[in-house]
């Protein structure tokens, strides 16, 4: 019986193999703790990461009240996700959930990027 951490993993290459960031749609990846949610823009052709976002950031901290593993704190975090990219000028990317169910916090982080202006 395989753990839950070689699921997530074999789940990660799965996604991984269908989708391809550039720097006019660079891939969203998310990545989930506890405590803390992380969203990064990669260009992978280039290999770089454009812009980043999560709840350790100095901005996001003074926005999110108390406990930053909710899904205020994601809603936060994919709202000054949207805002850095358009920045960038980037108004379109393509998701990648990291082998997390698009439910719950990824969802919520999803949801206020696509409010704030980037399609998916």
């Amino acid at each position: 019986m395989k753990s839950r951490q070689e699921r997530l993993e074999k789940r990660k290459k799965s996604i991984r193999k269908k989708i391809n960031g550039t720097a006019e749609k660079p891939r969203l990846r998310v990545y989930r703790s506890g405590k803390h949610i992380y969203v990064q823009a990669v260009d992978d052709l280039a290999g770089q990461t454009l812009v980043s976002a999560s709840t350790c950031d100095k901005e996001v901290r003074g926005m999110v009240k108390g406990y930053t593993g909710n899904m205020e704190a994601a809603k936060t975090v994919g709202r000054v996700l949207a805002e850095r990219l358009k920045q960038k000028g980037v108004t379109a990317a393509v998701f990648d959930r990291g082998g997390y169910l698009f439910h719950g916090r990824v969802k919520a982080l999803a949801d206020a990027a696509r409010e704030n202006g980037v399609a998916f």
